[in-house]
């Protein structure tokens, strides 16, 4: 079946999150406009080589979810469901009464229950292998975040999980999309989840080499495009979007945050770990986008750039950038306030960038004192900057060389 642009064009007409920068809509957008940062020492890493990073604030599973529901659940888990929860509030839709056979849930995760491997694993090697939990393997599948939103939402259509690294959430969002336009559901929960703040994946990471090592200044170590940046800040956190075809939410009255117009995806097929230096998969996925969006290069005002902090990320994101779309839009990484969410980081952009559009106001990217020299894009610095905006773009990228990039529309 084939669909025409305005069959394919997608309404976000719900969110939830929960990351770094707050829980809700309302705390994320006022915190990410601040442009201060969430990230601070972390008493969990105490010891580890890296020991601070963005957490979910004040985040308390037993009291959001009961305890009977939370216990049983590794933590990237429950931060899905209480954005999922949100999310279909946020709607105005009910889950306890919509066709389920018609609602379909894709989310982006990476890594999965960390936290429950590790501690099982401990357990094991610690000589008490009677003692290791019957959940440990449920717990930890990437796939069960689909699962245990489905069971909680009622939803009975296609589920799954996108495993695209830190391209996971756009991806998802991207596939939600097509989902909708090919009539396989009316209503897509869609978005990404992780939570992998333990002291063995962050000292992987930091022995790689991507992580920032002001242990003296937590609080200024994300500064993506910045001339000194020296690694990203590792977040946690989960956006979850409901998703319809424009058509249906119109009929139903619904509110709008924005459109999804655009989705384009790509393979660097170079590194398992670095982007292709010339930024040639992103750029690649970026013009997908476009011309699925049917958007000149020119029309786009606003980028939310995937902006890691990290030296070579930044850098090819910025040339890549500069030759698809040139140095009109307004750029801006958001990850300067929430630290890099890993697989949710797709996600949670996609709902700054819908917020940006929506306020005509872009956040500042946190952190910048003095510009990079090599990056010659409008990067957003200081304060939030008021823009006059219809067409935006959020663009993701992930270890394996996967890119994703978005186009969404003022509603």
């Amino acid at each position: 079946m084939s669909a025409t642009a305005k069959d394919r064009t997608v309404s976000i007409t719900g969110m939830g999150l929960v990351t770094p920068a707050g829980s809700g809509v309302e705390d994320n957008w006022r915190r990410v406009t601040s442009g201060v940062s969430a990230a601070a020492t972390d008493p969990a890493l105490d010891g580890a080589e890296v020991d601070f990073s963005c957490r979910v604030p004040d985040f308390d599973a037993d009291a959001l979810l009961g305890r009977r529901t939370a216990w049983k659940l590794d933590r990237f888990v429950q931060l899905a469901l209480v954005a999922a929860r949100q999310a279909v509030a946020d709607s105005g839709l009910d889950s306890a009464s919509w066709d389920g056979a018609r609602v379909g849930v894709v989310l982006g995760n990476s890594l999965g229950g960390t936290a429950t491997f590790e501690k099982q694993h401990r357990t094991f090697y610690d000589g008490a292998p009677e003692d290791v939990s019957p959940l440990m393997v449920p717990m930890g599948m990437v796939n069960m975040v689909a699962g245990y939103v489905a069971m909680d939402q009622k939803v009975l259509g296609p589920s799954l999980v996108t495993a695209t690294a830190c391209a996971s959430g756009a991806a998802a969002v991207g596939i939600a999309r097509d989902w909708l336009a090919a009539g396989l559901c009316d209503v897509v929960l869609a978005g990404g989840t992780e939570s992998a703040l333990s002291p063995a994946t962050l000292t992987g990471l930091s022995r790689m080499g991507a992580l920032s090592s002001r242990r003296d200044d937590p609080g200024a170590a994300s500064r993506p495009f910045a001339a000194d940046r020296d690694g990203f800040v590792a977040g946690e956190g989960s956006a979850v979007l409901v998703l319809e075809r424009e058509r249906d939410a119109r009929a139903r009255g619904a509110r709008t945050y924005a459109r999804i117009t655009g989705f384009g995806a790509s393979s660097d097929a170079y590194h398992a770990t670095a982007p292709h230096p010339d930024g040639a998969g992103l750029e690649r996925a970026l013009r997908a986008a476009l011309a699925d969006a049917g958007v000149a290069p020119g029309d786009v005002g606003h980028v939310n750039a995937h902006g890691t902090s990290t030296p070579m990320n930044d850098l090819v994101e910025a040339r890549a950038l500069r030759r698809v779309l040139g140095t009109r839009p307004a750029v801006t990484s958001t990850k300067g306030v929430t630290g890099h969410t890993l697989a949710a980081a797709g996600a949670i952009e996609v709902a700054y960038t819908a917020l940006a559009l929506r306020h005509g106001s872009v956040p500042p990217t946190a952190n910048v004192r003095e510009l990079d020299p090599e990056v010659d894009v409008d990067v957003v610095t200081g304060g939030a900057r008021t823009v006059d905006l219809d067409v935006a773009v959020s663009t993701s990228l992930g270890f394996g060389g996967h890119n994703a990039a978005l186009v969404l529309t003022a509603a």
